[in-house]
């Protein structure tokens, strides 16, 4: 690389039209020295459509999928499209696979090939959740087939040589203009706000992350080329039940209406991780990411919410 005419930082950003594409488009838009590239299977949802390119593309169209590569040249990839949701990774083997384990891989030989950096994000659950809060060399020991699928990809990853971050997260909340995309906060202030009584796990513990944390982090490894694996969380444990108490408690809404039940009941005591919770030492050290403690993001998403309102 030229010292004097560096090669200017281009981020291709799969899966923007999910709930951190959306906020990691938003955040990068922010920097003048990035140009950036969103793709997404659907059409563009993000409200905010200034200052990036984006492209309706299905990622699993490896022919499309490398053309977009080879047309856009990207410096970087932050791949957040996956299949998330865990009853979906059960039903759909087939697909879980295709999105969460061959793509990554797919991606992570042409970042090799192309000598791209490569950010991709992974979950607390590759743990099981019998002895967190967990460092990022701990033993792995999914308990599903969305943890595996992640698991999986991780290892495909780094067994390709590629410049790559793993950013494994927890339990991501907050509030983006479109207004589609829920989460735990805005789907326990909506339904006691409505006035509806609500069951919430009493024995799962997380330790959250707010969207806007996660985004930086995820700019962070960007701006640092960090490679390796990564913890990004905040820094206190909660049950998730205590996390809505205090989600009713700051925007004062009724307690009695949450109805506390345990994971058995929902059927979630063996395929869902006990108690998470990271180690986020590393990532404060390498990337100098900083989380907002859980109570203070509630005030910021107060306001995020009023801002966009208006």
């Amino acid at each position: 690389m030229d010292k004097l005419n560096p090669r200017p930082t281009r981020i291709l950003l799969t899966g923007a039209n999910g709930f951190l594409g959306q906020k990691c488009t938003d955040v990068i838009v922010k920097q003048t020295n990035f140009e950036l590239c969103c793709t997404s299977q659907s059409a563009q949802k993000n409200p905010n459509k200034e200052g990036y390119s984006f492209y309706q593309l299905d990622l699993l169209d490896q022919l499309e999928l490398n053309k977009l590569i080879t047309n856009f040249k990207p410096t970087h990839i932050i791949h957040c499209a996956a299949l998330t949701s865990v009853e979906l990774c059960e039903d759909n083997p087939t697909l879980c696979d295709q999105l969460n384990v061959q793509l990554p891989a797919h991606l992570a030989a042409k970042a090799k090939e192309n000598n791209i950096h490569l950010t991709f994000l992974s979950t607390d659950f590759v743990f099981d959740g019998q002895s967190g809060p967990y460092e990022e060399m701990a033993a792995c020991n999914p308990c599903n087939a969305y943890g595996i699928s992640k698991l999986n990809a991780e290892k495909a990853i780094l067994a390709t040589g590629c410049r790559a971050a793993i950013l494994r997260t927890i339990l991501v909340y907050g509030v983006i203009a479109d207004k589609k995309r829920s989460n735990l906060v805005l789907w326990a202030k909506n339904k006691l706000e409505a006035k509806e009584a609500i069951n919430v796990v009493n024995d799962q513990w997380r330790m959250p992350t707010w969207v806007d944390d996660l985004a930086q982090a995820c700019l962070l490894t960007v701006q640092k080329n960090a490679e390796g694996i990564y913890h990004i969380s905040s820094e206190k444990r909660y049950s998730i039940l205590e996390a809505v108490y205090d989600v009713a408690d700051y925007w004062k809404l009724d307690k009695s209406l949450i109805q506390s039940i345990s994971a058995a009941d929902i059927g979630q005591q063996d395929n869902r991780p006990k108690e998470t919770g990271f180690i986020i030492d590393k990532a404060k050290r390498e990337l100098g990411f900083r989380p907002t403690a859980f109570r203070e993001s509630l005030s910021i998403i107060d306001q995020q919410i009023k801002d966009l309102t208006h």
